[in-house]
């Protein structure tokens, strides 16, 4: 009894700690033999050192929250929107590279290229290069009436006042272009932009008659020029955002192109100037705001002059855009643009030797004019119908009217529209044009219409003869009935060197053309055109000549573009067109033994990087 309570006691005394383990050996008294066995127990360690588990009931100690906070910014997706099976990457230009897909070369411009702004520049994230090279080649036969005097013509025997036809024209045009921008330009506007573009041209030309390619006669019936100009030169900044769908607005500052309108009617050009722009409403509103003072141009290739001191010829420009106005499918556009020249006391010789400042024309005195075209346009689809509109309303005064020397009033208006229905792989298309003419030249009022540099695409644009071929005013002085590539007979001694003039006859013009895609690579156009002189009161004061016709005549084109890869990068053009003369034309260029009917054929290659 004793020994038990000894035991016991040990036990007791021992507590938890201890673990009884018996001898299956019996021992020599016939007891079992009990012996204790004291086993420690580990203290119970950190949950931190017990590699990741817990004691039950102690909760783990996590590391501190780590806050994020991006004003504006849109919150991302939740994790279930995403496949187990995509692993998202940083960027999107390493995606193609990473797969393999493609293999690019610095000269290809179809697969991703550092230098085509596919893949930002080495070292940078957001600033990317792009590098543009076009080369233009032009070879153009053509005819038309050729003015000429005793001491200028080719055939002394020759008692007419018109010479020979024929001429040949060649331009070949290098255009390089670059760009450094940085922004992620896929999905929102350019935080900045510095853009360069010169052009480099060389021409050729030949005349059946002398004086045409100079004033001088000993220069020949031949002409070799060449010329660099700068076509852009600017800074673009990205000024603000003004919405989470990336409307903005902006300012580019420098030699920049611009056009008025859809089509080119009023003012198309490469121009010096401060212009801010932007959009609203998820880009359904644009909008330009624009100052411009024009560049003197080369006269043979048509590029800007640097080396001549800026016109004193203002611009200024104001316009919107809106989308789907009035009717889904339509964008309409009002504009207001002032014109201020300040040539009046100028005298200004082209670089062929003939005056453009004043043109030799009525007075022959320089002007001073101030203009404010009112316009609106549409371009777009009405139903099935396709529609590009234009029209504008010239108010302002000029300060010296050709026939009486004194200020007029400037109150003329202009309307274009084309038409277009598509069937299948054919588009037909009218062409209406109406520009108003003076009918009083002598009068306070100068109703002609007159552009500030007009380059219009419409009714053909330049494989039609009347629109790319200038056709002399005989008897005039040396001025143009219309100028290259233009659509108005407005008088003017150059189109791009020259001065607007409000006292023309106006225009009408009229006329039907179809698109034929015969192949996804080659297009056929075809255009038949008539052309009218609104009113003929200023040529007969000028030709001092009554009963001149309004019917100017006819003018048939037709042209093919092939494009072997089915991009713009190769470009292939022909055309050729016919310019059938009416009564009115016959009245001013009554020939006697000379073609009735002129030409002009076009071969156009276009390369582009």
């Amino acid at each position: 009894m004793r020994f038990a309570a000894s035991l016991l006691a040990s036990i007791a005394v021992i507590g938890p700690a201890v673990a009884l383990a018996a001898d299956p050996q019996p021992a020599s008294s016939g007891f079992p033999a009990v012996v204790p066995v004291i086993q420690q127990v580990p203290p119970a360690k950190d949950p931190d050192l017990l590699d990741g588990r817990a004691r039950p009931g102690v909760p783990p100690a996590y590391p501190p929250a780590i806050l994020q906070t991006n004003p504006g910014a849109v919150l991302a997706p939740a994790p279930d929107a995403f496949p187990t099976d995509q692993i998202g990457i940083p960027d999107r230009w390493r995606l193609s590279a990473a797969l393999g897909l493609v293999h690019p070369h610095w000269y290809d411009p179809y697969n991703q290229s550092t230098l085509k702004g596919d893949r930002p520049l080495k070292g940078t994230k957001d600033w990317f290069l792009v590098l543009n090279g076009i080369s233009d080649t032009v070879v153009e036969p053509q005819s038309f009436p050729t003015p000429l005097s005793s001491q200028s013509t080719q055939n002394p025997n020759n008692l007419d006042s018109f010479g020979r036809t024929g001429n040949i024209g060649i331009s070949q045009t290098f255009i390089l272009g670059a760009s450094l921008i940085k922004g992620s330009t896929a999905f929102k506007p350019p935080e900045w932009d510095f853009t360069v573009s010169l052009a480099f041209n060389f021409n050729y030309a030949t005349a059946p008659e002398r004086q045409l390619l100079s004033v001088n006669p000993s220069k020949g019936l031949d002409r070799l020029d060449g010329f660099v100009g700068v076509q852009e030169l600017f800074v673009e900044r990205h000024l603000r955002n003004v919405s989470d769908r990336y409307d903005f607005d902006a300012v580019r500052i420098g030699i920049q192109p611009f056009t008025t309108d859809f089509r080119g009617f009023l003012f198309q050009d490469n121009q010096l100037g401060v212009r801010f722009f932007g959009d609203r409403d998820g880009n359904r509103f644009q909008y330009n705001l624009a100052f411009f003072q024009r560049l003197v141009k080369d006269t043979n290739s048509g590029l800007n002059d640097l080396t001549k001191p800026v016109r004193k010829d203002y611009i200024v420009v104001g316009n919107i855009y809106r989308q789907d106005f009035p009717i889904p499918g339509l964008t309409s556009q009002l504009t207001v643009i002032y014109n201020a020249n300040r040539e009046g006391g100028n005298v200004d010789f082209n670089k062929n030797g003939i005056p453009v400042i004043p043109a030799l024309i009525g007075n022959d005195r320089a002007r001073d004019y101030d203009v404010v075209y009112l316009g609106y346009n549409a371009d777009g689809h009405i139903g099935r119908f396709n529609l590009t509109a234009s029209s504008y309303l010239a108010l302002g005064q000029d300060r010296n009217n050709i026939f009486t020397g004194k200020p007029a009033n400037i109150r003329s208006w202009f309307v274009a529209a084309e038409p277009s229905y598509d069937i299948d792989w054919v588009r037909i298309r009218l062409s209406g044009l109406y520009a108003s003419g003076n009918h009083d030249p002598r009068g306070h009022t100068e109703t002609g219409f007159d552009a500030i540099l007009e380059n219009p695409q419409f009714a053909g644009a330049d494989t039609s003869y009347f629109i790319r071929r200038s056709l002399p005013f005989i008897g005039g002085g040396l001025v143009g009935l219309n100028g290259p590539n233009g659509v108005l007979l407005d008088l003017r001694s150059s189109k791009d060197e020259g001065q607007s003039n409000f006292n023309n006859p106006g225009t009408a013009l009229l006329g039907i053309g179809a698109d034929f895609d015969v192949l996804p690579q080659l297009r056929l156009t075809t255009n038949i055109n008539h052309i009218w002189f609104a009113d003929t009161a200023v040529i007969q004061a000028l030709r001092q000549q009554g009963s001149i016709s309004n019917d100017l005549g006819w003018d048939y084109s037709i042209a093919a573009t092939w494009r072997p890869r089915m991009t713009q990068n190769v470009i292939f053009r022909l055309s050729g067109a016919v310019f059938s003369p009416d009564t009115g034309f016959n009245n001013l260029f009554t020939t006697i033994g000379h073609d009735s009917v002129f030409y002009s054929i076009l071969f156009n290659t276009v390369l582009s990087f």
